[in-house]
C-alpha cells in the first residue's frame, strides 16, 4: 500500500524545461506528515504488513484530493481550492474521513459516499508520537512563527520564524517547545492545537478554503486571520478548544483493514481510555 505524500521536485531551468523532474524536493513539513502518522499508527496498533494485492493508495494529510485516483483510500485529506475542478478525475473513492465539511460537500457533489467523520490526522500526533508531549513539557521558546511554504520569504526575517522545509522533526520540536505559535501554515496551526498550544492564524498566500475546512471540521468558526505579526501578537494567547471535535471517530476511521491480519470491522479502544 503506497502512502501518498506531496513532495515534488523543483528546478530553475528555462520555462520549456521547467517540468523536468530534476532538482531538490520541496520537503514542506506538513505535506510529509502523512507517512509519518501512518507508520506510527501501524506501530501502535501492531498492524504488520500491508495486505497483498490491494489496489489504490492511502491519501491522508494535505490538500491533495486532486491527486486521487479510482480505488484510493482517503483518511483525513482535503481539497485544494487553487486546483481546477476538472483536475479531480476520480469516479470512485474509498473515503473513511475527510479534513472538514467543505471537503465532504465537494466530494458528495461528485457522487462520492463520504461519512461525516472530520479532522486532519495531524491532530492525532500527540497520541501516536509521545515524544511530542515530552518535548512540549519543556518550553524553550516563548514564540514560534511557522510560515506557509509560500510565505517564507516574507517572514524569514523574524528571529523565531522556522523554515517549513527545515525538516519534519525540527519543525515539530520547534512548535512543541514553544509557549505560543503564530502561523500562516495550516499544519503549524494544527500541530500547535494538537498539543494544546495557543495558535494564532496569520494571513498569507493561501486562500481561506482549507483553513475554513479545518476549523469547521473541529466544530469551530475560523477566526479572522491577523494581517501582520504585530497584530497577531495583540491577539490573546488562548489554549485551543477542541471539545466539539470527536477525536476517537477519526482514530477509529483509520483503514486498518488495509493491513494483513486486520479486519474491516476492527474494534478500537477509544484513545482517551488508553
Amino acid at each position: 500500500m503506497e502512502i501518498f505524500a506531496w513532495n515534488p521536485r523543483h528546478n530553475n531551468l528555462p520555462r520549456p524545461f521547467r517540468d523536468r523532474l530534476i532538482g531538490p524536493r520541496t520537503n514542506n513539513f506538513g505535506d510529509l506528515l502523512g507517512p509519518l502518522l501512518v507508520e506510527a499508527f501501524c506501530d501502535r496498533e501492531r498492524l504488520g504488513r500491508p495486505a497483498p494485492a490491494r489496489p489504490g493508495r492511502l491519501i491522508t494529510v494535505g490538500s491533495v484530493m486532486h491527486v486521487a485516483r479510482d480505488g484510493d483510500v482517503i483518511w483525513g485529506a482535503g481539497v485544494n481550492p487553487s486546483v481546477r475542478t476538472a483536475r479531480h478525475r476520480f469516479t470512485t473513492l474509498d473515503v473513511r474521513a475527510v479534513r472538514g465539511p467543505r471537503t465532504r460537500a465537494f466530494l458528495t457533489d461528485r457522487g462520492q459516499e463520504v461519512p461525516a467523520v472530520y479532522g486532519d490526522p495531524a491532530l492525532l500526533l500527540p497520541d501516536l508520537l509521545p515524544v511530542l508531549a515530552r518535548w512540549s513539557a519543556t518550553k524553550a521558546h516563548t514564540l514560534t512563527v511557522v510560515p506557509n511554504l509560500y510565505d517564507w520569504k516574507r517572514l524569514k526575517g523574524h528571529p523565531r520564524a522556522v523554515d517549513p522545509r527545515s525538516g519534519v522533526w525540527h519543525v515539530l520540536r520547534s512548535i512543541a517547545q514553544s509557549e505560543r505559535v503564530i502561523a500562516s501554515s495550516l499544519h503549524g496551526i494544527i500541530v500547535a492545537e494538537a498539543l494544546g498550544i495557543p495558535a494564532t492564524l496569520l494571513s498569507g498566500h493561501e486562500r481561506p478554503f482549507k483553513y475554513l475546512d479545518y476549523y469547521e471540521g473541529t466544530g469551530r468558526l475560523m477566526p479572522t486571520p491577523a494581517a501582520t505579526l504585530t497584530e497577531a501578537l495583540r491577539h490573546p494567547a488562548e489554549a485551543p478548544d477542541l471539545s466539539a471535535w470527536d477525536r476517537s471517530a477519526l482514530y477509529q476511521a483509520f483503514p486498518a483493514d488495509l493491513w494483513a491480519g486486520s479486519t474491516a470491522n476492527r474494534t478500537h479502544v477509544p484513545i482517551e481510555a488508553r
